[in-house]
Parts: C-alpha cells; sequence; structure tokens
C-alpha cells in the first residue's frame, strides 16, 4: 500500500511538471506532504489523483495542480507572512506552513477548522494561526500580507483583502459565478493594482459580507 502510494505521489509530481509547475521548493512540498491525510480514510486510493475531492459540509481539497499553480503564482521565497481564506482540510495551509514564515488562516466552518488544526499539528505546522470566521473581510488586526491566498470563489476582486496587503504584495483569487471563475493573481504596487490571469477554474463560492450569500 505505502509502495503504490509512492509510485502514485511521483506521478503527480511528474504531471505537475508537464502542466508548467516549474518552482522545484512547490514540487518538493507537495511530494512531501501526504495528502492522503487531509481526505477521509474512504478517500486514499484517490489522493494523488489529479482531481478535487469532496471534504463533506459542500466543501473540496482542491485539485493538486490548482494548489500547485496558485502557490506558485505567490513567488514565496520563506519569509513571507500569508492570509489564507478558506482553510478547508489544512492541505493547502500546510503547504504555505512549509514554504513561507507564517500563515494566517480562516474558514467559516468549525467542524472544518478544528480537523485541520489537528491535522497541521500532526505535521509539526507550528507557525499557522487558524480563525473560525468571515473570510471574505480577512483578518485586518495582522495585516499588512505579503501574500493574499483565496481558496473560494469571489464575485470580484475583493477590495478589502486587496487593502491587507503589503506593496508589492501578492493575491491570487477565483473570480466570476458560482458555476465556472478565472483564476487571477493582483500584486499590489505603488501606482495601483496589477492583475493577470492563470486561466479558468471551479471553486466553492467564497461565502462572507464581501462575498456570496450562503
Amino acid at each position: 500500500m505505502a509502495h503504490d502510494m509512492e509510485k502514485q505521489r511521483q506521478h503527480l509530481i511528474e504531471s505537475l511538471r508537464k502542466n508548467g509547475i516549474i518552482d522545484e521548493r512547490v514540487l518538493a512540498t507537495i511530494a512531501d506532504i501526504p495528502r492522503e491525510n487531509f481526505v477521509h480514510e474512504t478517500q486514499c486510493t484517490m489522493a494523488y489523483e489529479d482531481r478535487a475531492l469532496s471534504i463533506g459540509m459542500g466543501q473540496t481539497i482542491s485539485q493538486p495542480l490548482i494548489v500547485a499553480t496558485m502557490t506558485q503564482a505567490l513567488q514565496l521565497v520563506g519569509n513571507e507572512r500569508i492570509l489564507e481564506i478558506g482553510t478547508g482540510s489544512g492541505y493547502q495551509t500546510a503547504i504555505l506552513a512549509r514554504l513561507a514564515d507564517y500563515v494566517y488562516s480562516i474558514e467559516r466552518i468549525q467542524q472544518l477548522a478544528c480537523l485541520a488544526v489537528k491535522r497541521l499539528e500532526k505535521l509539526g505546522c507550528s507557525n499557522v494561526s487558524v480563525m473560525i470566521g468571515d473570510g471574505s473581510i480577512g483578518w485586518p488586526d495582522q495585516a499588512p500580507y505579503d501574500c493574499v491566498l483565496v481558496a473560494a470563489a469571489a464575485p470580484e476582486v475583493s477590495e478589502y483583502l486587496y487593502k491587507q496587503l503589503g506593496i508589492w504584495g501578492r493575491m491570487v483569487i477565483p473570480v466570476g459565478g458560482q458555476e465556472r471563475q478565472e483564476l487571477f493573481v493582483v500584486q499590489r504596487t505603488p501606482w495601483g493594482a496589477e492583475k493577470h490571469s492563470l486561466g479558468g477554474c471551479i471553486f466553492v463560492p467564497l461565502v462572507g459580507a464581501e462575498g456570496w450569500s450562503e
């Protein structure tokens, strides 16, 4: 079983490389973090398939290619303070924690947040704070951030979250309708926002005061 899992993990890394993931730190981290620990035990055999999986309560663990694409787009070097919107299973959180200095993560569903914290503690991720609350308004008390990663679909680029970025900070956010979105990288510069698209994507809605109604 362990041997099969390792083969699947290596196959996934090869697939990510073929699909444009070139940041070796990102690839090494994805190879090192056990995705099977972040899915339901009945889905362990699917942990290294390049697909999103249900984690219950209408939420998902994102497709590995999307996780890798979003993480690579942040251009992390290791000293960043990151705001993550949508802790979910904690998988993306764990990857960010390995690649940056500190992660502030917000999850609106208490049960998911508690499970994520247990998984992160088991992995030894001591540089993470998880808050239960409305991620659409961010965590202004800890701002400014070097990066913001939004793991839920917003109706538009959030001005609330953008303002919590420091100058030259980068935000990755899916924007669009509730069925399909476009993944944007937004950088805060001294002369305003610079935005470019990473392509189409599908995320669960960002529910909250500055997102979609529940």
